[in-house]
């Protein structure tokens, strides 16, 4: 489905079978969308493996990298008996406790002398000198001075006073007591435990909170694993999962649409089961397989395919999976990953988006950081060298980004075979939507094959999320069954998203809009080279407030000359429409004017259309590049310039004299757009030869609704009529016999 205005360079062949024209953003009034849109679209031990119970971990091949060792017994590892050696966690409790006591006697023994705590030595000098302070009884202890006061009531709990003091005021409070007591009084040297508790209680605060990291840290890389070693021995392991037939629920009935894909993918699958029959003549294995293909198209569930194909195991693990902070890792992982491949043997790697770590060395604005990421593709590199015949091994990896793949990975001898995953065709697309299909109840008015012609350039993701979210929009009426018309708007809210049917627009805005989409509506069916129109719309949809799909007749693998000039006169009729209605212009053209500039600057650059002649000026691939690759001069720049300019002329001068013709088809359908906000491709061709619908306005319905609904208030608020000869109780209850 194609929709004018999407992001998609042209020279990538993409065919839209349906074209959207909108005409304005739903967030700014005017704002339009034209043109080909953007294309949307277990764990467990391999087969014969051992398994265990889940207490004693699950056996791997390679070692016991992913649980724990089996039991240890009289008899041996393995035996049955006691379990094996655990650890030993308790040690570090009972160093956390001998802390805690320690801390504890510290505290406990500097904690001070208990007695009345005096606020300042004034009160200590003015119960010396009214002599309420027992001779003798003054002493300095540490950084306190303690006395004994004399009982004047017998209801003193406490005779002992005492005053702190900082420290490194002692040598002078100790001669102001001097001075006070005439030398009557004791210096007691700090004990030990003062001494230590001085020097730890201003580090206790630390020391507990790096007791508590260091408790749930090493918690943490104990069960990380497992076992010793934890988190820490567990960074060079490989992150990858284990499949089997049983796990992944996949076969190669649940895939379609790409039959070629299937039929490769096949053979590997009997090489795998009977390699014999391949090397009777010399063949060998294929190392690696590369998938390539667009998002969507079932990459990643032709992988699960094979696992539940492939009587083998089948490891899984994406690129970014080897990804790590630390340097080192990724190269350690993928080792690990081959490591146990072979101890499987034979068995199928799959790495998925091989393009996070398979880039090309050295290109664009390197910076350390890439280091990590050039050590990880060596290893794979490495490791993929070092596969022997024997070996039984195979890679498949899956992309979108082939260009970027480093030359060195996809070369014969690693990546043996590239096997293109494209988007499915109409026979595809129709064996995906039975496939879909499946499960699900579907009306009598359900036509597969009219949804698979209306859906051209859909990948196998975006048929999936059409069935289903047909089944929740029916779901959600109380449909008994999925009807045509569900899985219409379901499509429609895929590509283009929900329509918004509650937004209130003003009289002006809801005019341009309807000229706007008027002007793509007729020149889309005036122009024979131009795909055939399916519906209009001014609903606002997504980003778009109105929008004009077309519906071509067949799968476009390619651009000609004639579609695309039919094209950009197409786009170029919504400006031109609202600004001949209206008298102005808006910002509703934005989208329609990006495609067109789009078309012709493709055009001239790379396919040869334009008086420059068959010469290519286009750069490199500049998506992984700060600085565009440019390989003409500025004379030639300002040429290229000039002919887009002449193109884009050219084609809005043609599309203004074919409205101006046939202006009062536009001022029909635009009238008929605001009365019926919906008009398919038959009503528009009615309309355009002057016949009416005979259908229902949208005025007519609301007012049927209203006034359905006042009806139905006022059956509920008359009061229901008395019985005949009934008597009246005049209100009053009747006595119960």
């Amino acid at each position: 489905m194609k929709i004018v205005g999407n992001e998609k360079h042209m020279h990538e062949n993409r065919d839209n079978d349906m074209t959207q024209f909108g005409t304005r953003r739903a967030d700014h009034p005017g704002a339009a969308a034209i043109g080909p849109g953007p294309v949307s679209g277990p764990h467990a031990g391999p087969l014969g493996l051992r398994m265990q119970n889940s207490d004693q971990g699950r056996s791997s091949p390679g070692g016991d990298q992913g649980g724990t060792k089996p039991p240890t017994g009289p008899g041996g590892p393995g035996a049955p008996g006691t379990p094996g050696p655990r650890p030993r966690s308790g040690m570090f409790a009972i160093l956390l406790l001998l802390s805690g006591a320690f801390l504890a006697f510290l505290l406990l023994s500097g904690s001070g002398t208990p007695g009345e705590r005096l606020e300042t030595f004034d009160k200590f000098e003015t119960l010396v000198r009214n002599a309420q302070i027992k001779p003798g009884s003054v002493q300095i202890r540490g950084d306190a001075l303690v006395a004994e006061r004399i009982k004047t009531d017998a209801k003193d709990q406490s005779p002992q006073v005492v005053f702190e003091f900082n420290a490194g005021s002692r040598e002078h409070f100790l001669k102001r007591v001097d001075e006070l007591t005439k030398g009557n009084f004791r210096d007691v040297p700090t004990g030990f435990g003062q001494t230590l508790l001085s020097i730890f209680l201003p580090l206790i605060p630390i020391i507990i909170v790096l007791l508590i990291v260091w408790f749930f840290l090493l918690r943490g890389l104990r069960s990380a694993t497992g076992g010793p070693g934890g988190m820490l021995g567990s960074f060079g392991k490989s992150k990858h999962r284990m499949l089997i037939k049983e796990k992944t629920g996949v076969t190669f009935d649940d895939v379609a649409g790409i039959d070629e894909a299937k039929d490769e993918v096949a053979e590997i699958i009997q090489f795998l089961k009977n390699p014999k029959r391949f090397m009777r003549l010399g063949g060998r294995i294929p190392r690696g397989v590369l998938l390539v293909g667009e998002p969507g198209c079932g990459k990643t569930l032709l992988a699960k395919a094979i696992a539940g194909e492939a009587d083998v195991p089948f490891f899984s693990i994406s690129g970014s999976d080897f990804v790590e902070m630390f340097v080192g890792v990724g190269a350690s992982r993928v080792r690990d990953l081959f490591k146990q491949a072979k101890d499987s043997a034979p068995c199928i790697i799959f790495l998925d988006e091989i393009d996070a770590v398979g880039r090309r060395r050295g290109g664009g604005f390197t910076t350390g950081g890439h280091d990590e990421r050039e050590q990880t593709l060596n290893a794979i590199l490495v490791e993929m060298d070092g596969f022997a015949a024997s070996d039984g091994v195979i890679v498949i990896a899956a992309t979108n980004r082939n260009d970027v793949l480093d030359p060195a990975l996809v070369r014969p001898g690693r990546f043996d075979r590239q096997i293109v995953v494209p988007l499915p065709d109409v026979k595809g697309r129709l064996e995906i939507l039975r496939v879909h299909a499946k499960g699900k109840k579907l009306g009598p008015n359900v036509e597969l094959e009219r949804l698979a012609r209306a859906t051209p350039m859909f990948s196998g993701a975006d048929l999936a999320a059409i069935m289903n979210e047909a089944a929740i929009a029916a779901t959600l009426q109380n449909k008994d069954f999925i009807e045509h018309e569900d899985l219409e708007e379901a499509r429609d809210k895929v590509k283009f998203g929900r329509a918004k049917k509650s937004r209130v627009r003003e009289a002006d805005e809801n005019k341009l809009t309807a000229y706007h989409e008027a002007g793509h509506a007729v020149l889309q069916a005036v122009l024979k080279d131009a795909d055939p129109l399916h519906k209009v719309t001014i609903i606002p949809r997504g980003s778009a407030g109105g929008a004009t799909f077309s519906l071509p007749e067949r799968d476009r693998m390619g651009y000609n000359l004639k579609w695309l000039k039919a094209t950009m006169r197409v786009c170029c009729g919504g400006r031109i429409a609202e600004a001949r209605a209206m008298g102005d212009i808006s910002s509703g053209a934005s989208m329609d004017i990006a495609q067109v500039t789009r078309i012709a600057h493709t055009m001239v650059e790379e396919w040869g259309m334009s008086e420059l002649g068959f010469v290519r000026y286009a750069g490199a691939d500049s998506r992984d590049m700060f600085i565009p690759d440019k390989n003409y001069s500025e004379a030639t720049a300002d040429r290229i310039d000039r002919e887009v300019q002449r193109i884009v002329k050219d084609a809005y001068d043609d599309a203004e004299r074919i409205l101006v013709e046939n202006w009062e088809k536009v001022v029909a359908v635009a009238e008929a757009l605001l009365k019926y906000e919906n008009l398919d491709a038959q009503e528009v061709h009615k309309i355009m030869r002057g016949e009416s619908l005979g259908r229902p306005t949208i005025s007519e319905l609301l007012s049927a609704e209203a006034r359905r609904v006042r009806e139905n208030a006022a059956a509920i608020s008359q009061p229901p009529a008395t019985e005949s000869g009934g008597a009246s109780t005049g209100g009053v209850m009747p006595t119960p016999a």
